[in-house]
């Protein structure tokens, strides 16, 4: 009998055992369950967001091109010339929104060619300091230059830098004496994104029509602008619309911040910014330049460049074989450890400046 109960209980210890690791695996499942439901509520929030604001994506991608920046300000700066300028720097010109511009130039104070130069980063990133380098190299040349500091998106939409940029120009010919600026050898410049506005000043200064459909007063006459430095711009907004993958999420996110609306590309925004429509005969003479590795340079510059010329624009180009190696990527012109062909694009560049400004 002793023996029997000894079994019995053994049985009992066994069930006990197993009752436990089930409600165990119970409560883990349960832990799980319950973890799942949290990301699958954080997913769909994230994703209505995502779909209701472009700010959290701007943001993210704000953060990568301010590391790119800074490399590209790491890569020029070797190659700034040591010597003494003279320089103008946070000066308000009257854009609102706290936006301020720098002159730098060579001492001497007498009115010198004079170069304006707008930033890119896809509108909704970068800082009037990421030229500045490249602005010292082209200033130690003989010629007076501008880093202008404009409002990006989400902050501010657009139009709010086009008029910003023509306040500059009205601010710089107001102040020129003082500047050691000639106002009637004025180039607009810009990158990527900079390089976009500066032809829609470009084009407004120069396309009374255009400047009509803005409602802008252009600050300056024709004449004045004697030349546009285009380098990796976005000319043609139609051309972009059909992008895919990482790149295209990411223009149609920028694009979205910078206008204000998804329906940007059925909207004005989308069609006022495509300066490849508007640039007429009177256009500035014209130095344009992309990367062979650069798909704007095959969806933009190139079509932009031969668009111009259509229309009797006196254009400059510097491209490079698609199969050209190394493949230069977006902005290479600021890659100077990098490679030798952001020198020759440097130079270039002086070279079309003296033409112009001569």
């Amino acid at each position: 009998m002793a023996e029997r109960a000894g079994t019995a209980n053994g049985v009992g210890g066994d069930t006990d055992e197993q009752e436990a690791k089930h409600l165990r695996r119970h409560r883990r499942l349960r832990r799980l369950g319950w973890t799942l439901a949290i990301i699958v509520a954080i997913v769909a929030v994230v994703t209505v967001v995502l779909r209701l604001t472009p700010w959290p994506s701007a943001l993210l991608i704000r953060a990568v091109f301010e590391q790119g920046a800074k490399e590209s300000i790491a890569q020029m700066q070797p190659y700034v010339p040591d010597i003494e300028y003279d320089e103008h720097l946070d000066l308000d010109y009257g854009g609102g929104h706290g936006q301020t511009l720098d002159v730098i130039g060579l001492p001497g104070g007498e009115a010198k060619p004079t170069v304006v130069w707008i930033h890119g980063g896809a509108w909704i990133s970068g800082a009037k300091a990421n030229v500045e380098p490249y602005l010292r190299m082209i200033a130690a040349e003989g010629y007076t230059t501008v880093a202008l500091g404009y409002s990006i998106a989400p902050e501010q939409i657009y139009p709010t830098a086009v008029g910003q940029a023509n306040d500059a120009l009205a601010y710089l010919e107001a102040n020129a004496d003082e500047l050691g600026i000639d106002p009637d050898r004025i180039v607009l410049a810009g990158d990527s994104a900079g390089s976009q506005l500066a032809s829609q000043v470009a084009a407004l200064t120069t396309n009374p029509d255009y400047a009509g459909l803005l409602d802008v007063t252009p600050a300056l006459e024709p004449d004045q602008l004697v030349g546009t430095v285009l380098n990796c711009g976005v000319y043609d907004l139609d051309n972009m619309t059909g992008l895919d993958g990482l790149v295209g999420w990411g223009f149609q996110v920028a694009l979205w911040a910078y206008t204000g609306t998804q329906d940007w590309s059925v909207s004005a925004p989308g069609s006022l910014m495509s300066t490849i429509d508007f640039a007429n005969a009177d256009f500035p003479k014209t130095f344009i330049t992309g990367g062979n590795g650069d798909g704007l340079t095959w969806l933009q510059s190139i079509p932009m460049s031969q668009r111009l010329q259509e229309r009797g624009v006196e254009v400059t180009t510097l491209f490079w074989p698609a199969d050209h190696e190394p493949a230069l990527p977006h902005e290479y012109q600021f890659h100077m450890t990098k490679f030798e062909e952001a020198h020759v694009a440097l130079q270039q560049t002086l070279d079309f400046l003296a033409d112009v400004t001569k």
